[in-house]
């Protein structure tokens, strides 16, 4: 297993907005003034879309541009959880699940085994899947002086006062990171240990009888030394989801607000590469400066820095996608410049579209 991750940056612009709120402001007397959702770094303000909010309009997004066909939920008391079928739902197996429940337990000739008293024997049947997609929050590159933009509204269609109501709302490059583990997708674990149960021993034999098939685990020995088994999905399957997931941040849409703050939220900047570790070198490319730190930059230098120091770890070309318009031409030159300088080998330097679709079509010769 070569332990290869898509490693991904992108940075979004948006302008009067207001994408993930946070509830009533306490910085407002009236009873109707909601807040966004913001954090103080290096104190000022930035404001934020969670990550679970990022995750849930791709999830949307997949389900409508993809047509995958999501997990049902089910709700029990305080707890709510998926199928917790990777086999059978895209979406439970990049995003990931746990679901603790008891399952009937079968003699070797499948049927049930009973007690004493004739009662059915149940077994823990607790699965758990991490993520293969994993995800920062969109936090805004420079400070935002949130507190002071508040749209004051009121809502008079009906007879008598009018209720009066205010919203925060901002403008801000909003940056994020993901990695998809690449040896994940469409691979799981069937042995009994906390974090690495993926699949019922049913699940296991339905997707052998599938067409999935077992590999080797070296990273998890048994007690005698030998190899866990892992069982893994068809390639074609494994490529079209790590593919569809990729491809899904050209359509991405989603946030709060959005009948009267519509936004683009679809990268306005991106960077896709192929690493042979799980670490996420790209945080500081986008940098804030100016006496209040609201101003935004892209920083090239810091990018040329982690194409050096970590091109050992880089696995065919970088890709980089700039929407026309969204930076300076000086960063854009600046951009220029590092692509010749390393070769048409080494970067892709193009629109956004095109240089997710042009990763996309490297990634499938590196799905394992």
């Amino acid at each position: 297993m070569q332990n290869l991750t898509t490693q991904g940056f992108v940075l979004l612009d948006v302008d009067v907005a207001a994408l993930n709120n946070a509830g009533k402001s306490q910085s407002s007397n009236l009873e109707n003034a909601v807040a966004t959702k913001k954090i103080r770094k290096n104190g000022r303000y930035h404001t934020y879309v969670s990550g679970q909010a990022w995750r849930y309009w791709w999830r949307n997004t997949l389900q409508k541009q993809a047509e995958w066909s999501l997990s049902p939920i089910t709700r029990d008391d305080k707890v709510a959880f998926t199928a917790a079928n990777p086999i059978k739902f895209d979406d439970d197996d990049i995003f990931g699940y746990m679901k603790a429940t008891k399952d009937v337990k079968l003699d070797e000739k499948g049927q049930p085994v009973k007690d004493k008293k004739g009662n059915e024997v149940k077994e823990d049947a607790t699965v758990t899947r991490v993520s293969p997609l994993k995800n920062s929050a969109l936090i805004s590159v420079a400070s935002v002086q949130v507190e002071g933009d508040k749209n004051f509204s009121v809502m008079s269609r009906h007879q008598g006062d009018p209720v009066p109501y205010s919203k925060e709302e901002y403008s801000a490059v909003m940056k994020g990171m993901f990695s998809l583990d690449l040896e994940m997708v469409g691979t799981f674990a069937s042995y009994n240990k906390t974090g690495f149960k993926n699949l019922s021993q049913k699940l296991r034999e339905e997707a052998l009888a599938s067409g999935a098939t077992e590999i080797a685990d070296p990273h998890l020995p048994t007690a005698a030394g030998e190899a866990h088994k892992l069982v893994r999905l068809e390639k074609r399957i494994r490529e079209k989801r790590a593919t569809d997931t990729i491809a899904a941040l050209k359509f991405i849409n989603g946030g709060a607000m959005q009948t009267n703050n519509m936004a683009d939220v679809t990268p306005k900047f991106i960077v896709l590469a192929t690493m042979a570790s799980g670490n996420h070198p790209f945080s500081h490319v986008a940098t804030s400066f100016g006496q209040f730190e609201q101003e935004f930059r892209l920083n090239v230098e810091g990018l040329e820095e982690v194409l050096n120091d970590y091109g050992a770890q880089f696995r065919g070309k970088i890709f980089i996608g700039i929407r026309s318009g969204f930076l300076s031409d000086e960063d854009v030159e600046k951009l220029e410049s590092l692509a010749i300088r390393f070769g048409d080998e080494s970067i892709f330097l193009g629109p956004v579209n095109a240089a997710i679709d042009e990763y996309i079509e490297q990634l499938k010769t590196q799905i394992p």
